[in-house]
């Protein structure tokens, strides 16, 4: 693409977030072309230290910021801190209102002194009778029904993955971008609180929906009731699982006939799709057992040549041998302050026909303090001291 996707070129992002919700918002923001600040303290955010399945969080959502340090506990850090604002177009934060007082950086404060900015608050809740509890992805999981839907009976489950936390910050770079257009045209911010609860209750709207309408809450998605004749997973002759599905009368004929299962097709009673669902019972086996004559990887060039959804079950890391996942820019590549690569995906679609790379490298705590604090005006010595180092 000969002109790059950056809409939000020119725009000044303070974040002061940790974990993966307004860090997400601030990396979306960032791919976009805005330039994204990260206030860490002097120890640095403490997702830098997380292990296990915590490891990647803050590299992956914090690619492409400048770190800057600040020791807010000091009254020479909460005045940079202002001074940083006061340039910003955009205000990112996932804390409590207390905390972020005690900082320098109370929302209501910065409303009024900065009437332009735009304030981005993170939250478990949104207003209301929850608003001061403390919430993480699987406690609102819980809370709205997610994890009842997605494990079996008696067994709640969380997702495999942060989901709620990645969309509640994808909601928070959606509502900052609306903002930012409306005070092209009034001159001023707004305050805007994204609900980490709110964006699972969303998550879940389709099953309420299904009890309003129906009068019946609908049973966890291990044990649902199939709206489709074939839509499951089997076991191949090699020993792998592939997911198949046949979801009209024309996929069931085609999925019968490549398996050669006249008798299927053959049955009176298996002529429309509805009977077709409810002979589930008798006809899944029937198909499983076709299946399982078939290696993995014949099976899967198979359905794909004659048009049926088909997956083969996946682990994340099998993405890296993806070809689809690996063609040019599917992946970019960021180097971390220790020297360490990884890759990992940008944002989910084309624009002209290019997806935009994203990415980024990410920075050691405080690596771009200088350079951004001198930009203020800031002297070396009120520099060192708002980093809380001695001048």
């Amino acid at each position: 693409m000969d002109d790059a996707f950056a809409p939000l070129a020119g725009v000044r992002v303070v974040e002061m977030s940790h974990m993966i919700m307004g860090p997400s918002c601030g990396m979306f923001l960032g791919f976009l072309g805005a330039e994204v600040i990260k206030v860490e303290p002097p120890e640095g955010d403490k997702t830098r230290a997380l292990t296990g399945m915590g490891r990647p969080f803050f590299p992956l959502f914090n690619r492409g910021k400048k770190s800057v340090q600040l020791d807010l506990k000091s009254d020479a850090g909460r005045a940079a801190l202002d001074r940083l604002l006061a340039t910003a177009d955009i205000f990112v934060e996932n804390f409590r209102d207390a905390a972020l007082g005690r900082m320098g950086a109370d929302p209501q404060d910065l409303r009024a002194r900065f009437p332009r900015l735009i304030l981005a608050s993170h939250k478990g809740f949104l207003s209301g009778p929850y608003e001061n509890r403390t919430a993480l992805d699987e406690v609102v999981q819980m809370m709205t029904g997610l994890a009842y839907m997605t494990g079996p009976t008696g067994r709640p489950l969380r997702v495999g993955s942060s989901a709620n936390d990645i969309m509640g910050g994808l909601f928070g770079a959606l509502s900052v971008v609306a903002a930012l257009r409306e005070r092209d045209a009034t001159g001023q911010g707004r305050s805007i609180r994204i609900g980490l609860f709110e964006n699972c209750l969303l998550l879940v709207a389709q099953h309420m929906v299904q009890f309003e309408l129906e009068g019946r809450s609908p049973p966890p998605m291990p044990e649902r009731d199939f709206s489709w004749p074939v839509y499951d997973i089997f076991d191949t002759a090699d020993g792998e699982q592939v997911f198949v599905g046949a979801v009209s009368e024309s996929q069931w004929v085609t999925l019968c006939t490549y398996l050669g299962l006249t008798g299927l097709l053959a049955d009176p009673g298996l002529q429309i799709r509805m009977d077709q669902i409810n002979a589930r019972a008798r006809t899944i086996p029937v198909f499983a057992a076709a299946i399982r004559l078939r290696g993995r990887e014949a099976l899967v060039a198979d359905l794909e040549r004659i048009g049926l959804p088909f997956s083969p079950i996946s682990k994340p890391a099998d993405m890296y041998d993806d070809p689809h996942v690996m063609r040019p820019g599917g992946l970019a590549t960021s180097t971390l302050w220790t020297g360490e690569t990884f890759r990992a995906p940008a944002l989910p679609f084309e624009v002209d026909g290019t997806m935009l790379t994203g990415g980024g490298d990410v920075d050691d705590v405080g690596a771009h303090s200088a350079e951004v604090l001198a930009e203020l005006g800031m002297t070396g010595d009120e520099i060192a001291v708002a980093m809380g180092k001695a001048a």
